[in-house]
């Protein structure tokens, strides 16, 4: 029925704009689709106001069963995907910017040229916390920030967050021997983006305990990239990823320092909705994950 889709847009995106946005439609256009669906129906199943969006109890009611009949057209169209020679379609990823050996390294690379009927359409992106409602098959994070409903396939190894400053740093500078020692240093720091708190520096004492350091920084970026482009010009110290400083210190832009309180941890995911099968492209993609952890 037309409109339905529509409808549900809007209600999992909690707006016509967002919901116009993830699908390629003007907000008018969503709204023209909903009031026809009504008039069909002969029932209101939104309450609009200026700001927001409300089911009314026969919405509630048509919501869920139109969700149900959704996902079971998606299930048959992605059987007859899996009918076909190979994975094709789009994947959208939602994928943390700390995820740097997934983002910089061969994984996705390797899988485009693996799989030349897959598009991937990425957004790298801190905020998401519904990747369903946000429109994404899936996302890449930390493992400890995954909700409980959702698969979960390793996409790195164990990560470290790593603290590093440059040799001409250090020439003028003491090496910290403790992460209170740190106070006394020029700190570069990261903030996912406006209006977020700065991260708070994260360790680990020889004994166990965990602690975090509230740090005066210096600079306070959402752009890792930049933050690594400071601390290389020895301007300050940062804390960081082990994929994302790695090569800086391999080729001796930066040195490692206080490693014995940054034990590892487990690292990033590719996790999907538990209740949604994965689509051919996205296990085409969980498979080639699979086969490089296990070539490690």
């Amino acid at each position: 029925m037309s409109g339905v889709p529509e409808f549900v847009a809007v209600v999992e995106a909690k707006g016509f704009r967002a919901a116009g946005r993830q699908m390629g439609v003007s907000g008018t256009a969503l709204s023209k689709a909903l009031r026809q669906l009504e008039q069909r129906l002969g029932v209101t199943l939104l309450l609009r106001t200026t700001r927001s969006v409300r089911l009314t109890e026969a919405g509630e009611t048509f919501y869920s069963a139109a969700r149900q009949a959704l996902d079971a057209l998606q299930a048959a169209a992605e059987v007859m995907g899996e009918l076909g020679d190979e994975p094709r379609g789009t994947i959208r990823l939602n994928i943390a910017a700390g995820a740097e050996g997934f983002l910089r390294g061969p994984a996705l690379p390797e899988f485009l040229w693996a799989y030349p009927e897959v598009r991937l359409d990425i957004i790298v992106d801190e905020d998401v916390n519904d990747i369903v409602a946000a429109g994404y098959e899936a996302a890449i994070r930390l493992g400890e920030v995954i909700h409980q409903d959702m698969i979960a396939v390793p996409a790195s190894g164990q990560q470290r967050m790593v603290v590093v400053g440059s040799p001409a740093y250090f020439a003028r500078h003491p090496r910290p021997e403790h992460p209170r020692d740190l106070t006394g240093h020029a700190c570069i720091s990261w903030r996912p983006g406006p209006g977020a708190a700065t991260y708070r520096w994260e360790f680990t004492e020889p004994g166990g305990e965990d602690f975090s350091v509230a740090l005066p920084s210096r600079v306070v970026a959402n752009d890792f990239t930049l933050m690594m482009r400071l601390v290389t010009a020895g301007l300050g110290l940062t804390i960081g990823m082990s994929d994302g400083v790695q090569p800086y210190i391999d080729r001796g832009e930066v040195v490692p320092v206080l490693d014995e309180y940054s034990p590892p941890f487990p690292g990033y995911y590719l996790h999907y909705p538990a209740r949604r099968q994965a689509s051919p492209a996205l296990r085409a993609l969980i498979d080639h994950l699979l086969r490089i952890r296990q070539a490690r």
